[in-house]
């Protein structure tokens, strides 16, 4: 029997997602084995099952298993780095060390989506991956090489990388670093923002430390512009979007009529003429205008000068000519 699994409601599913976004080690995780190669298992001396993994280099990897542990292996097996001897939940900082860090990943988020579809509540991938990344992004410095950073230094992975990359231009050497796995709490710590930092848990500490480091905040992230009372970077929020010189070099601004700037429309369009000669098409374009020009012209000549005309002997009764 599973202990009531059956009835469980979400409330009973959440110390597992927090345990899983702390990153702790479950109650009963099951054991890796921790490279590719042939599994022995040797026999219990009271101390726990001796299990020993020769690799394909002739190495061997020995772990202990508690004693009464049921090995879902056998003795002279080939087995996979990451593939679980024991039954139970994965250790995430040991899979992180086994597999990588993408496996980790997809773990984290395969596992915290357990919790809620046996629930029935539907949750976009996105949102638990935002939050597992933000988890993934450290990286501690092994071997600085000829960078700036210093060994055991949790570096930001996209600081890391572009380091990395500026340091090979120049012909010097690489640092060396591997992935780290932190909990939400330790990650938000972790921040290079001390107003972020300080705003979420420990803050006499952080900002003790900040003032005896002479840190400076760039205000590059979300939290630390709303504390002061910025706009958020995000959006026409962002600095990079006032630095746009919007501009068309061949633009050639449109003419437009106005009644407050021309009382006479007929010569406000004998004004266009002449003024776009680019090409053939805009050429016949400029003499369609010039003869709707002209058009208009004896219209409005037409209509302006009426009464004179009609005075000069025109007759406009009803069975004239020109009425007809």
């Amino acid at each position: 029997h599973t202990g009531g699994v059956a009835g469980k409601d979400i409330a009973g599913g959440l110390p597992r997602v927090v345990e899983l976004f702390e990153a702790r080690n479950p109650k009963g995780s099951a054991r890796l084995v921790p490279a590719t190669g042939v599994l022995r298992i040797l026999e219990d001396e009271g101390k726990g099952i001796p299990i020993k993994v020769i690799d394909d280099q002739g190495q061997e990897i020995e772990i202990i298993l508690p004693t009464g542990s049921r090995p879902l292996v056998k003795d002279g097996q080939n087995v996979e780095a990451g593939e679980r001897i024991t039954d139970g939940p994965l250790d995430p900082k040991e899979l992180m060390v086994i597999k990588g860090i993408r496996e980790t990943q997809q773990y984290l988020v395969e596992e915290v989506q357990k919790v809620y579809r046996d629930q029935g509540v539907a949750i976009h991938d996105k949102h638990i991956e935002l939050i597992v990344r933000q988890m993934t992004r450290r990286i501690s410095v092994q071997e600085p090489g000829e960078t700036h950073f210093l060994p055991g230094h949790l570096a930001d992975s996209k600081i890391f990388r572009d380091v990395n990359r500026a340091i090979v231009e120049e012909g010097k050497k690489p640092a060396e670093g591997r992935p780290v796995l932190m909990g939400i709490t330790k990650a938000s710590l972790a921040t290079e923002s001390w107003l972020s930092a300080a705003s979420f848990q420990e803050t006499t500490r952080v900002l003790t430390e900040a003032a005896i480091d002479g840190k400076s905040d760039h205000l590059v992230g979300l939290k630390e512009n709303i504390i002061i009372g910025k706009l958020i970077p995000a959006g026409t929020g962002m600095d990079r979007y006032n630095l746009f010189d919007v501009s068309a070099p061949d633009y050639v601004p449109m003419a437009y009529y106005s009644s407050d700037d021309e009382s006479d429309p007929a010569a406000y369009l004998a004004g266009l003429k002449g003024t776009y000669v680019a090409d053939d098409q805009t050429q016949d374009l400029a003499e369609t205008i010039e003869s709707v020009t002209s058009d208009v012209s004896e219209v409005v000549n037409a209509v302006t000068g009426r009464d004179t005309d009609l005075d000069n002997g025109f007759d406009d009764s009803p069975d004239s000519e020109i009425a007809q």
